[in-house]
């Protein structure tokens, strides 16, 4: 049997397993004796303030994505290395205007994989490739333009710490503007629904090794609906744009379906993201509230509690503003 037939039967099975490659040609993330080459830090901290999660401001402050440091620089010291698609999909979003943002220029793509929305985000670029239109189809590996170190904050990105801030989300609720509108009269939102609160990052350093030790085994779906989970809440509403947009994370509840829905508990992983909603029924539910908090892993908010969703007040847990608010946005 020729090679060629091998690799084209076996490839569709490999893309679906391990559908995210890295945006740059840096992949020094897979070698644990390496890690410093791989990520940024912030100014005068250590590589892993550069990774995702609770790794800014000494734990309490939280970072939605990954530093990707460069590997090569020209004559300037200023990055040479393209960024690439990091998956195939299309482009939903493009800023060209640095002043607008502390990301600078960036993009956002947007992917199908197993039933999931996904969104990949590519920050700090010195350019974005020419042509390159909201709505244009983009192949995975395909150059998107070239990393840099723009950005609209007071405390310019150095030479030294030019990197890619590579994200990969999930995109919250498509009413956000009307929604950051009410909750912030008067205020400006220079990218509308694209707004950074619209979109729950998942760490991309910890899929990215999931997939290298899984190989073809890897599941996105099941990468997701297996974050540690942080809490599990209940909303008294039936019709969300979630539930429409990630119908593969709504779990079966035969009782709901026998009796009626009247809301979701919902299982949130310290980022905040949704990644199991399950159906309930009027008789299911106690209380009498909008929204509820059901249960807190106590040793998941002591290890990565720096978004504050919940609270320990005195013996009881609570839902904080940053949890209402999440949840206000969840189900606007």
């Amino acid at each position: 049997m020729k090679l060629s037939f091998l690799l084209a039967t076996a490839l569709p099975f490999l893309a679906a397993a391990q559908p995210f490659q890295f945006p740059t040609a840096n992949r020094h993330l897979l070698d644990v004796s390496q890690l410093e080459k791989f990520f940024v830090g912030t100014v005068g901290k250590p590589w892993t303030s550069g990774d995702f999660g609770c790794v800014r401001t000494g734990g309490a402050q939280m970072h939605e994505g990954i530093d990707i440091r460069c590997l090569r620089r020209d004559k300037r010291t200023e990055p040479l290395d393209t960024v690439h698609a990091a998956a195939a999909g299309s482009v939903a979003y493009i800023n060209a205007k640095p002043s607008l943002s502390n990301y600078g220029n960036y993009l956002i793509l947007r992917h199908q994989i197993e039933g999931l929305e996904i969104y990949t985000l590519y920050a700090h670029l010195a350019s974005i490739t020419s042509g390159l239109k909201v709505g244009a189809t983009v192949q995975s590996g395909e150059v998107i333009g070239v990393m840099g170190r723009t950005t609209n904050t007071r405390e310019q990105i150095s030479k030294e710490r030019a990197h890619l801030h590579f994200e990969i989300n999930l995109f919250v609720n498509d009413r956000f503007a009307g929604w950051y509108k009410a909750q912030h009269p008067g205020q400006r939102n220079d990218h509308g629904d694209w707004n950074g609160q619209n979109l729950l990052g998942l760490s991309p350093s910890k899929l990215l090794l999931a997939q290298q030790r899984l190989g073809t085994k890897f599941s996105l779906l099941e990468h997701v609906r297996s974050q540690p989970e942080l809490c599990r809440v209940f909303v008294r509403d039936t019709d969300f744009p979630w539930l429409r947009r990630h119908p593969a994370l709504v779990r079966d509840n035969p009782r709901a379906k026998t009796e009626g829905i009247a809301g979701y508990e919902i299982a949130l992983n310290y980022n905040g993201v949704p990644f199991e909603l399950i159906p309930r029924a009027a008789s299911e539910i106690q209380g009498t509230g909008k929204s509820q908090l059901l249960s807190v892993n106590q040793a998941e908010f002591e290890r990565a509690g720096c978004r504050r969703l919940v609270f320990k007040k005195g013996s009881k847990w609570i839902l904080t503003a940053s949890g209402e608010n999440l949840l206000s946005l969840l189900t606007h």
